[in-house]
């Protein structure tokens, strides 16, 4: 009897995806079939999804070349509604800046009461103060390049938690029902961190057609994103119903270089 919706084993038991992991992959293709598999047995929510969301994600992190165990923090499997979406962390973002071989620096970080004093309105440079207490008030990002070019970019905390209402219909929900369900009231230093330092590189890190390069640009697109047939879908900011591609659909996508990097501050946060 033909069986129309197999589970994520049996497509993974298949030839035509393991052969396509191992392109990618190579001899490291095993492990990662097997923490797909782990993280799914794991998690009620992503039991919930559809295989091919949960393949498309995980292709999506394996053409970057990297692990998706959540302990690591390098790249994610999330659920959100039925559907599996990658998300990066700031580990990853880190990763793929530093494969380029242009950073010298890139950090992300909690900022406390009194260590900023303020900001040159015409450099935008930061100019640090004396810490006067523990608390958080903001998270910066730096970056600096071989070839010298030095940037940070600052958010307080108001501006942090405003972004995730604005642009997180799931951290939307928390707030308007009083829950802890998404991973900004799970985790806000993660999602704050990775959010300075996602804005600085979409905006001034080092974005080019060369492999390395594409592969960064591939990653911020994909941030957040169901792989659908028009392309990256960022379903925790939209609604409606999404046809996702077959994982054995997806090219090479960090080495195309055919996709625009987000251009500016509005496309770049619709799906942080």
């Amino acid at each position: 009897m033909r069986q129309d919706n197999p589970t994520l084993k049996q497509m993974l038991d298949s030839e035509t995806i393991r052969r396509r992991f191992e392109e990618l992959l190579d001899k490291s293709a095993p492990s990662f079939i097997s923490s797909i598999l782990t993280i799914f047995n794991s998690n009620s929510k992503l039991r919930e999804c559809s295989p091919n969301s949960i393949l498309s994600a995980a292709g999506i992190a394996a053409a970057l070349k990297l692990p998706i165990n959540p302990s690591l923090g390098f790249a994610f499997i999330v659920p959100y509604k039925g559907l599996a979406t990658f998300q990066m962390g700031a580990k990853g973002f880190v990763q793929l800046a530093m494969r380029s071989g242009q950073y010298r620096t890139l950090h992300a970080g909690a900022v406390r009461e009194g260590q900023l004093k303020e900001i040159d309105f015409v450099t935008g440079e930061i100019i640090r103060g004396e810490k006067i207490s523990d608390e958080i008030v903001g998270y910066v990002a730096y970056m600096e390049l071989i070839n010298g070019f030095t940037k940070a970019l600052y958010m307080t905390v108001e501006e942090l938690y405003a972004h995730a209402e604005k642009y997180s219909m799931s951290y939307a929900y928390d707030l308007k029902h009083g829950r802890k369900t998404s991973v900004w009231s799970t985790n806000f230093d993660a999602m704050a961190r990775k959010t300075v330092l996602k804005r600085l590189l979409s905006n001034f890190g080092v974005i080019s057609i060369d492999q390395q390069s594409a592969a960064l640009a591939t990653a911020l697109q994909a941030d957040q994103a169901a792989i659908t047939e028009d392309g990256f879908r960022y379903v925790d900011n939209e609604r409606g119903e999404e046809k996702i591609v077959p994982f054995n659909e997806i090219l090479d996508l960090p080495e195309a270089g055919d996709d625009e990097p987000p251009a500016d501050d509005d496309t770049e946060d619709n799906h942080d």
